[in-house]
């Protein structure tokens, strides 16, 4: 008889679902780089370009590939500061505003190793070549190349999304409720 009753009722599904961070997308990661870009060009600017014209030495002439030491102190500035502020913060100041963080796929601390990875090689190659930062467009956790070489997603801090594991008929779930185990 109890499956009777079960059979007449209407069919409704159940759905279990977990609620998890949503990736940070293409354009807030980009605008958040456009913070930090404009951070490290004017802390360059105020510091570092005062330094070359004391000491004499030329900022736009080229010495090897043609890169000039200014060129070769602000990228070093510029990779500093990502991967100092990515392993104490795991954010960047431009992060910090946007609301998103790096954090690790496997959900572990980001330790040294994996931001020296991430920030400096991975940064480097992207930094060079721009194309690499559009893999965020295609990939589903919305990962860049450097991401992908450091095993890391960018979140949303305050933002989830959720996600349906496992969806079943209510009658279905009743019946294997109601099966006998032997």
């Amino acid at each position: 008889m109890t499956n009777e009753l079960l059979n007449s009722q209407p069919h409704i599904p159940m759905e279990k679902s977990v609620f998890q961070p949503k990736y940070a997308g293409f354009w807030v990661r980009l605008w958040a780089f456009l913070i930090d870009l404009l951070l490290v060009t004017s802390i360059s600017g105020i510091f570092v370009k005062p330094i070359f014209r004391l000491l004499d030495v030329a900022i736009s002439k080229p010495f090897a590939f043609l890169f000039s030491p200014y060129k070769v102190a602000a990228l070093l500035l510029l990779l500093l500061y990502f991967i100092l502020m990515t392993k104490w913060a795991g954010q960047t100041v431009g992060k910090m505003i946007l609301g998103i963080r790096v954090v690790k796929l496997n959900g572990q601390k980001l330790d040294w190793s994996t931001v020296l990875f991430r920030e400096g090689i991975g940064r480097f190659i992207s930094q060079m070549l721009w194309i690499p930062y559009l893999l965020v467009l295609f990939t589903p956790q919305k990962s860049a190349l450097h991401d992908l070489f450091a095993d890391t997603t960018v979140i949303h801090e305050r933002v989830y999304e959720k996600k349906i594991v496992q969806k079943q008929n209510s009658t279905e779930q009743h019946q294997l409720q109601e099966d006998p185990t032997v």
